[in-house]
């Protein structure tokens, strides 16, 4: 028998015995050996790969390693789209989710739907196929219909299975949760703190920033782990004829499914569950936002089908804000492009809604005014998702003697200047204008965003560095930027330095609408921009505008007409768009609508907003592809306003909507509208 034989019996020996203790270790929290012997096999496994590299193939368990570092993610294209989960908030929620189903399913409303409740993981959603057994490739949710591919990332995780037993589907793929449970969440911050690295701020970006680094020996060297939640494509039309049949099966063929998974009855299964694992959450080892409640009956489920972005047979029912008390250890200002003075209460660091908190706006003197918080007083902060931080209240009874109502500034903090105020005295702004090195900074940082000139790499501390080192003063220097002063920077290689150029010299060529929202006029949002763009199509036309000319246009009132007349004779605007035109920067000429033309489209009349979250499409795609048919989008909700888009998580606007009476649909209908 030859030495190439031999090595790869014992090779096929190894795959085994490290696959089968991999999955008692990791799926099944039954270790049967110690980490030392599994390391040892591990080293003899690739030993025998160094000295026989044929042997290696990709279902190794050498291959959870990492490889070479990727240069960039290629997509992958999911076979079947990765829709999100509606949300459901309150009890009542549930009741009206179950009812509904009982109309779509065509049940009787004595009829008890058997539904499947887990918790909700904070973590990323991922995509794995596997064929004739083997891992194919897995990939991020992306938007729904194209992930990236990120198969070496995911084979590094432990617990999940490069290969499966005989008698696995051809072709199965998997859906599941990508986490990092809280222990290995803390020893990663460690870690990174003692190597003098940024720490994670959660959880979640903690597993996400790992599961997409280029280098997948980064990948492996970080605590993830995976719950299976679904299946997407199977070839076995007969493997489950239940949700929980489905995890059970796929359980046994070595995936890790969430323990914590029952099966309920009815909407009272439903909230006893709910309220169960809320109570229980505090003592979880990894971060839930909530519980997922899926009909467990597969016809049941084809039988209420989908809307655009989500199945209407699951819900995900989430918890409530969190609240924490913590202490206010300061309260100082900061100051906005347009000058305005925003204070900040500095708190005492604390963990809550899945983030670290330490710093919550206080709007404007007004709100400070209606808390009446203080220097020292003990606060309560509420967050929720992605809601930002915000303070709820003072805990007067444990206010200090020496706690002193907060004076707000009378002058910039930064360049002097008198701080005047606005709207009731409630708005507070700086006075020095371009003089103010924070107006400038802020400026720029606006000007080179990404709903602005879009001029990529230029981030906050590169603008930063360029308005310390007196390069730049306005956002016109921007263009005369030279290869040897950007590479100067730090952080800066030839390469590098060659990209922010072309970016810079890419952004000259723009439309008219970006160039007017970058500019930063004060109150001009995008929505205003494209409605003068769109109005007046060249600058020229827009700086000769009087004000009374820019009131008659809709949702255009006196205060942001004045604004804009105000913008337009200031010298030092002035001169910094002529520098921009000398020095390169363009913009598409918006030709004037014909009014006959525009009365005929399909949409004309029509006033839309558009909130939450879209899946088909962002909002900004959706928005040129409503106003191409004739509707005026617009950013917030009036009388004036006749239709209300509503995504995922859709907040202030939508219940506003409701108040007034407006019409409000879905994803489903907007596709339905732009076909």
């Amino acid at each position: 028998m030859s030495d190439l034989t031999k090595a790869a019996a014992r090779h096929a020996e190894l795959v085994r015995e490290i696959n089968h203790h991999s999955r008692l270790y990791y799926t099944e929290d039954a270790p049967q050996i110690s980490d030392h012997d599994y390391d040892q096999m591990m080293q003899q496994l690739l030993a025998l790969e160094l000295e026989f590299p044929t042997l290696q193939s990709p279902e190794s368990p050498s291959q959870r390693v990492g490889s070479e570092p990727l240069a960039e993610f290629a997509q992958i294209k999911h076979e079947l789209p990765m829709l999100s989960l509606s949300n459901g908030f309150t009890d009542d929620d549930i009741r009206e989710f179950d009812t509904r189903l009982h109309k779509e399913i065509g049940l009787g409303e004595a009829t008890v739907i058997e539904y499947v409740a887990e918790p909700k993981l904070d973590g990323l959603a991922v995509s794995i196929l596997y064929v004739d057994g083997v891992l194919e490739y897995a990939a991020t949710r992306g938007d729904g219909r194209v992930g990236e591919d990120i198969t070496q990332n995911v084979k590094t995780i432990r617990s999940v299975p490069l290969t499966l037993p005989k008698g696995a589907p051809a072709r199965l793929e998997v859906r599941g949760e990508v986490f990092m449970r809280l222990a290995g969440f803390a020893e990663l911050n460690r870690v990174q703190a003692d190597n003098g690295k940024k720490v994670f701020v959660n959880p979640r970006n903690a597993a996400a920033g790992s599961l997409r680094q280029l280098d997948s020996k980064i990948t492996a060297d970080r605590p993830l782990d995976i719950f299976i939640y679904s299946t997407g494509v199977i070839s076995d039309s007969e493997f489950a004829v239940t949700h929980a049949q489905t995890l059970e099966r796929l359980g046994r063929l070595g995936f890790p499914i969430c323990p914590l998974l029952q099966v309920v009855n009815d909407v009272d299964g439903c909230l006893e569950y709910y309220h169960e694992m809320g109570a229980r959450r505090p003592e979880l080892d990894y971060e839930i936002d909530g519980i997922v409640y899926k009909v467990n009956r597969l016809d049941w489920q084809r039988a209420a089908g989908f809307i655009a972005k989500a199945p209407r047979w699951a819900l995900a029912h989430k918890f409530p804000a969190q609240e924490k008390t913590t202490q206010v250890n300061d309260i100082d200002v900061q100051v906005g492009r347009t000058g305005a003075i925003t204070p900040v209460a500095r708190l005492e660091p604390l963990f809550v809604g899945g983030v670290t908190v330490s710093n919550v706006t206080l709007h404007n003197k007004a709100e400070v005014a209606r808390l009446d918080v203080r220097v020292g007083d003990t606060v309560i902060v509420r967050r929720a998702g992605d809601v930002i931080p915000q303070i709820v209240g003072v805990n007067l009874e444990a206010r200090p003697a020496s706690a002193k109502p907060y004076e707000f500034p009378v002058s910039c903090p930064v360049c002097g200047s008198d701080v005047v105020t606005e709207g009731d005295g409630i708005i507070a702004r700086c006075s020095g204008g371009l003089t103010c090195g924070a107006q400038v900074r802020q400026g720029i940082k606006h000007f080179v965003s990404r709903k602005a000139m879009d001029i990529d790499g230029m981030g906050d501390k590169i603008v930063d560095a360029l308005v310390e080192q007196a390069l730049v003063s306005t956002v016109a220097d921007l263009y005369l930027l030279s290869f040897d002063q950007v590479l100067a920077l730090e952080g800066f290689a030839e390469k590098s330095a060659q990209n922010l150029l072309a970016a810079i010299d890419k952004s000259k060529q723009t439309e008219f609408a970006r160039l007017l929202y970058a500019l930063g006029i004060p109150q001009v949002g995008e929505t205003t921009a494209d409605q003068l763009a769109a109005h007046f199509g060249t600058m020229a036309r827009l700086k000769a505008a009087k004000q009374e000319a820019l009131e008659a246009l809709p949702d255009i009132g006196p205060v942001v007409a004045k604004n804009i007349v105000d913008f337009f004779h200031d010298p030092n605007n002035l001169k910094v768009i002529s520098q921009l035109q000398d020095r390169g920067v363009t913009y598409d000429v918006v030709a004037a609508p014909n009014p006959d033309e525009f009365a005929e489209l399909p949409l004309a009349g029509e006033v839309v907003v558009l909130t939450g979250a879209l899946s088909a499409m962002g909002r900004t795609e959706a928005k040129k592809r409503l106003q191409a048919l004739g509707a005026k989008v617009t950013g917030s909700v009036s009388k004036n306003t006749t239709l209300v888009i509503a995504g995922e998580d859709a907040g202030s606007k939508a219940a506003k909507a409701a108040e007034l009476g407006v019409r409000i649909e879905g994803e489903d209908y907007l596709m339905r509208l732009l076909a």
